[in-house]
């Protein structure tokens, strides 16, 4: 499948260099840190626990009892998904008034006030230091997690628009990847290296800050919001090379006559909009059930899951780093996949096959068969990395206009972090007081949301974001005219000029159809 796609001239021709070096660009200094981060502390964590423990120690001539010191790890762990949390509810107010691009450039300066942080924390003797470091990279993953997949959806033409928006899930399986490598005790898994381990986040993002401002604003954002008529035919001259891009903003027109408002929506104006009630609904039971899924609880304690599977202790760190490759190859599945299978039978598969292995888990476990144990957390990874990874941030995008994205983002992120701070906090426990039986929770929330999306997604492959509202409109009980026939709305004609098409502002009054 992945080489037809490939291979598809139509497909070739869509995907320029500005494209695909703007996709890997943002993915690498974001997308990949979200991943990054999710599994640095799994190698160092006996280091941590240590120095925190010393710490105290020295502080108050005592240490920590065990779980206190599980306590004090476990928010370590999930003071990340905090600041993610924080970071979500600020997406819809950076993305109006800096644009995708915009964002992305000057939240970089998080990275490395939380790097400096993380890295000086032993030097200054204070475990403090890491955890807020961690909360502070926490919030610029819970902005650029939204963003990139925003900015990259808004540049992509419909026939990639899959493909691209799951190039930061490739970038977040990768970004896990080389956490499990440095981890290795070959690398950076010594006790004397675990600052720097957790600081090296600085140098993608550095990458990311001195390259990407040469890149142009989303076209959808210029021309819908900021109405930037040239700027906008700049950017797709840019990201379109030689395509006549005048079909793509008679596209756009089209989305900003549909609009009852150009303003942007806010989460509360979102959340009583019943035109998008069903897409509402939609996005908060895949980016929960994403989370809620357990693929947290097997990257944040990845080790110790392999160690109660029976695993000898010097090999679990080379069992873990395998896991990585496969995320990354399915990753790459997903990714070549999605314009040829759809977004359905991905998030179906991947959900399916999640909650079957979860199931596996706990009956491996019950009968102490410890390989059938570690391929059902193999096939966990496997599963979520195909479709689950990236497609509910794809979808996101894909069924809100302009007007309703941000707001669409901003709850999606919010309960996507909530959800990875509630497993990355409970489990341990979970763990400790359920056993094996913990991971049937897991189960039944895989089988509930593939079966969700089985019955009320439509597949959105190769449709505008206006047909894809439409699609939605017998759901919420609209009639389409009811959204679009409201007001005067400036329309966009064009002009043939140089071969790629002017824009000329024309204003139309459009009258409502009773």
């Amino acid at each position: 499948d992945s080489q037809i796609i490939l291979l598809d001239p139509f497909f070739l021709r869509s995907l320029t260099k500005s494209l695909l070096a703007v996709a890997f660009l943002a993915s690498f200094g974001s997308s990949m840190l979200y991943g990054y981060n999710l599994a640095v502390v799994n190698s160092p964590a006996e280091y941590i626990k240590a120095f925190y423990n010393q710490t105290m120690v020295a502080r108050n001539g005592t240490g920590l009892d065990d779980k206190t010191l599980t306590l004090f790890y476990s928010v370590t762990v999930s003071v990340f998904a905090i600041g993610g949390m924080v970071g979500s509810l600020m997406v819809g107010i950076l993305v109006t008034r800096f644009g995708r691009k915009g964002t992305l450039v000057r939240i970089t300066c998080l990275v490395f006030i939380g790097g400096a942080f993380m890295g000086f924390s032993r030097t200054f003797g204070s475990p403090e230091m890491i955890i807020v470091g961690r909360f502070i990279t926490g919030v610029h993953s819970g902005i650029s997690l939204s963003v990139v997949p925003m900015y990259l959806g808004e540049i992509a033409p419909k026939n990639l628009r899959g493909f691209l928006g799951l190039v930061p899930s490739i970038f977040i399986c990768l970004g896990v990847f080389i956490a499990q490598i440095l981890g290795l005790h070959e690398l950076l898994g010594k006790e004397e290296h675990w600052p720097l381990f957790l600081s090296l986040v600085v140098i993608p993002t550095m990458f990311q800050l001195m390259l990407l401002p040469w890149f142009p604003e989303s076209p959808r954002y210029l021309l819908i919001e900021k109405r930037n008529v040239h700027a906008t035919i700049t950017a797709l001259k840019w990201y379109r090379s030689k395509v006549n891009i005048q079909a793509e903003i008679e596209e756009m027109q089209e989305e900003q006559r549909s609009m009852s408002s150009v303003q942007t929506v806010s989460v509360f104006g979102l959340l009583k909009d019943r035109s998008v009630r069903w897409q509402v609904i939609t996005i908060v039971v895949v980016n929960i059930g994403m989370q809620l899924s357990g693929i947290d609880a097997i990257w944040f304690y990845t080790n110790a899951i392999f160690e109660n599977a029976g695993i000898p202790v010097p090999q679990i760190q080379y069992t873990t780093v395998g896991t990585g490759a496969i995320e990354v190859i399915a990753g790459c599945v997903g990714c070549f996949t999605i314009e040829r299978l759809g977004r359905r039978p991905l998030m179906i598969g991947g959900f399916t096959f999640m909650g079957i292995c979860c199931a596996g888990i706990t009956l491996s476990l019950m009968f102490q068969s410890h390989y059938i144990s570690v391929a059902c957390v193999v096939g966990i990874i496997a599963g979520f990395c195909i479709g689950p990874a990236g497609v509910p941030f794809l979808i996101t995008a894909e069924l809100f206009k302009q007007s309703h994205r941000p707001a669409a983002y901003t709850v999606a992120g919010c309960l996507n972090w909530l959800s990875n701070f509630t497993i990355g906090f409970v489990f341990p426990f979970l763990q400790m007081s359920a056993g094996a039986y913990c991971y049937l929770v897991f189960f039944g929330v895989c089988t509930a949301v593939a079966a969700y999306v089985f019955f009320i997604v439509p597949e959105t492959k190769n449709k505008t974001f206006v047909e894809i509202s439409q699609m939605f409109a017998a759901r919420n009980g609209m009639l389409e005219e009811e959204s679009s026939e409201l007001g005067v709305f400036n329309s966009l004609k064009l002009a043939k000029m140089n071969g790629y098409g002017a824009v000329d502002l024309e204003y139309e009054v459009i009258e409502n159809k009773k």
